[in-house]
C-alpha cells in the first residue's frame, strides 16, 4: 500500500484526522453536544457548495461557514428561547438544504465533486493538501492545549465554571469553532456526513475502558488512529476490481468494532473488579481542584 504516493499522503491525513477528531470530541461529549459535529458538518456543506459554485476554494468556504454555524448555535442556544438539540436540528436541516440548493447553480461536474466532500475522498489528498490539514490539526491541538483545564471545568459545570471566573460565553464559542475546524480538516478523510463519528465513537469505545478524563482523552486518540489507519488499510486490501470500498465508512465501521471489544473488555473488568473502569469523561483531572 505504502508504494504509492497517495496512499502514503492519505495514511499521514488519517493519522492527523484519528488524532484530533478524537482530542475534540472528547470536550464536545462531556458537554453533552455529541451531535454537534453532524449539526456543523450539515452546515460546512453549504460552505463548500459556495466553494464550488465560485470556483474558490471549498475548503476555505467551509471553514467560514461552518464556523459562523458554530457561533450561531451557542448564540441560539444561550440568549434565546431554542434548546440545544432545536438549534442543532435547525442546522441540520438549514445546512443541508442550503448546500443542495447552492449546488444547483454549480457548473456542471460539480455535483459528484460534492459527493467527495459528503463521503470523504482520503486518496485524492495532494501535498498541498496534506499541508492545510496539518497545519489546521495542529492548530486545533495547541488550542486545547493552552484552554483544557477551562474547558474540563466548563464541560463538568458550567455554572461553576462561570463563578470561578472562566470565560464561558468565550471559550463555548472557542469549543464550537474548533470543532467546527476540525470537522472542516476531517472532511476529506471521512467526508462531512460520517464526520461526527470519528469525533464520537473512538470517545464512547474510551469511556468503557477508563475513568481519568486524561486517560479518556489519551485513549480515545489512540482508538481514533487505528479506526482511521485500519480503516484506509482495509479498503486498500479488500477493494477489487469490481468492488470499490470506500475510506470514510471503512474507517466509522472500525471505529464501531473498536466501541464493541471495548465494550466487551470493560464488562469483563468490571467484573473482575468493581469501580475500576467507568465513564471516564465525568471523573475530574488531578489539578482541577487548583483551577477552582
Amino acid at each position: 500500500m505504502l508504494a504509492y504516493d497517495f496512499m502514503r499522503r492519505a495514511l499521514l491525513a488519517a493519522i492527523l484526522i484519528g488524532l484530533a477528531a478524537p482530542a475534540v470530541g472528547t470536550f464536545i461529549v462531556q458537554r453533552r453536544l455529541a451531535l454537534l459535529g453532524d449539526g456543523i458538518g450539515h452546515i460546512a456543506l453549504t460552505g463548500v457548495a459556495f466553494g464550488l459554485v465560485t470556483s474558490t476554494s471549498p475548503v476555505l468556504g467551509a471553514v467560514i461557514v461552518s464556523a459562523l454555524g458554530a457561533i450561531a448555535i451557542e448564540l441560539l442556544r444561550t440568549r434565546g428561547r431554542t434548546g440545544g438539540d432545536v438549534a442543532l436540528a435547525l442546522l441540520f436541516y438549514g445546512g443541508l438544504a442550503g448546500g443542495v440548493l447552492v449546488t444547483n447553480f454549480a457548473p456542471g461536474g460539480s455535483t459528484s465533486n460534492l459527493l467527495a466532500y459528503l463521503f470523504g475522498s482520503i486518496s485524492s489528498v495532494s501535498g498541498q493538501d496534506l499541508w492545510v490539514i496539518g497545519g489546521l490539526v495542529a492548530a486545533v491541538l495547541a488550542l486545547l492545549a493552552v484552554f483544557g483545564r477551562e474547558l474540563f471545568l466548563l464541560c463538568q459545570d458550567e455554572e461553576v465554571a462561570r463563578a470561578s471566573g472562566v470565560p464561558v460565553r468565550f471559550l463555548s464559542m472557542l469549543l464550537a469553532v474548533t470543532a467546527a475546524l476540525t470537522i472542516v480538516v476531517a472532511m476529506r478523510v471521512v467526508g462531512l456526513l460520517l464526520v461526527s463519528a470519528l469525533m464520537v465513537v473512538p470517545v464512547a469505545a474510551s469511556q468503557q475502558l477508563t475513568r481519568g478524563f486524561r486517560a479518556t482523552a489519551g485513549l480515545a486518540m489512540i482508538f481514533g488512529v487505528l479506526a482511521a489507519v485500519g480503516g484506509l488499510a482495509g479498503s486498500y486490501q479488500f477493494s477489487t476490481g469490481e468492488v470499490n470500498i470506500s475510506p470514510g465508512p471503512a474507517i466509522v465501521m472500525v471505529a464501531l468494532g473498536l466501541f464493541v471489544l471495548a465494550s466487551l473488555g470493560g464488562l469483563l473488568l468490571r467484573r473482575r473488579g468493581p469501580g475500576r473502569v467507568g465513564s471516564g469523561a465525568s471523573d475530574p483531572l488531578p489539578s482541577t481542584e487548583a483551577s477552582r
